[in-house]
């Protein structure tokens, strides 16, 4: 698109479907399909959002059916260049709590038969992924976190589960006793997308639940009505945190997220 409509982009997760008060609805078509839901355009502290609840305004979604590429294609198209992806994720450490902040530095990919690619051919290209979040957006992350008062981490790794269900036992003592510290499903391929995009991206964990595989934790199986009801006790949180965030976000970039496809290509 030759306007640039918005600079800044926010994926909306399990339980935050809002986020503008003042806002504009874009259907927006792509190559890849419709995106999860109409993007809501607005303002905040001066700069221009785009909003996207990835799993679709009524939670219709799940996370192994929502269209990646159509949801940071629609972005793309409104010109944002920098994306927040705050996402509901579950704890596999002890010292990592519900009610937590997590911004991740790395992810471990578990899904399987996902669209995670823009690039099918003919031309080769390989993203590098080495550092998935970008490093300028991170550590501003965390810091507006503490000042906000909110107990965050300013790193951690995320392994993405395929879903819809949640992790066995065996399984969640697995990823924990790798030292991972975040179990989510929407995470990959959503950060790789942005990449490949050119599109800066940080990830915001907000821990629901211990998972099951804890050790050192009063843990009973996770369910999603108690995910839903802690990521609705912190959303206030989150968006405060977000409303603080965007204003102090560089209107220009320092990272190389955006140079992305330099020397990608074969």
């Amino acid at each position: 698109m030759s306007e640039q409509l918005a600079e800044i982009g926010v994926f909306g997760g399990s339980g935050f479907y809002s986020l503008l008060e003042h806002r504009e609805e874009h259907k927006i078509d792509t190559p890849f399909g419709p995106p999860s839901d109409v993007v809501h355009l607005g303002e905040i502290g001066g700069r221009r959002v785009a909003f996207l609840p990835r799993h679709g305004a009524q939670h219709e979604w799940p996370a192994h059916m929502v269209n990646y590429r159509a949801n940071l294609w629609a972005m793309k198209q409104l010109g944002v260049r920098r994306i927040l992806g705050p996402c509901a994720a579950g704890s596999l450490q002890p010292h990592v709590r519900p009610g937590d902040f997590v911004i991740c530095d790395q992810f471990v990919d578990r899904t399987r038969g996902r669209a995670d690619t823009f690039y099918n051919g003919p031309v080769a290209t390989h993203v590098s992924t080495a550092d998935p979040y970008c490093p300028e957006l991170r550590p501003l992350a965390a810091q507006v976190a503490r000042e906000q008062g909110i107990t965050v981490h300013d790193r951690g790794t995320v392994v993405v589960v395929q879903g819809p269900r949640f992790s066995t036992r065996a399984e969640s003592r697995w990823f924990a006793s790798q030292g991972w510290e975040v179990i989510n499903m929407t995470q990959y391929p959503e950060c790789v997308l942005a990449r490949e995009l050119e599109m800066c991206y940080v990830n915001i964990s907000l821990i629901t639940d211990y998972d099951v595989g804890v050790d050192g934790a009063d843990i009973s199986p996770v369910s999603a009505d108690e995910v839903v009801r802690v990521f609705h006790a912190n959303n206030a949180r989150l968006r405060e945190l977000l409303h603080a965030l965007i204003p102090r976000i560089p209107s220009e970039p320092s990272c190389r997220c955006q140079q992305a496809l330099q020397g990608a290509r074969l």
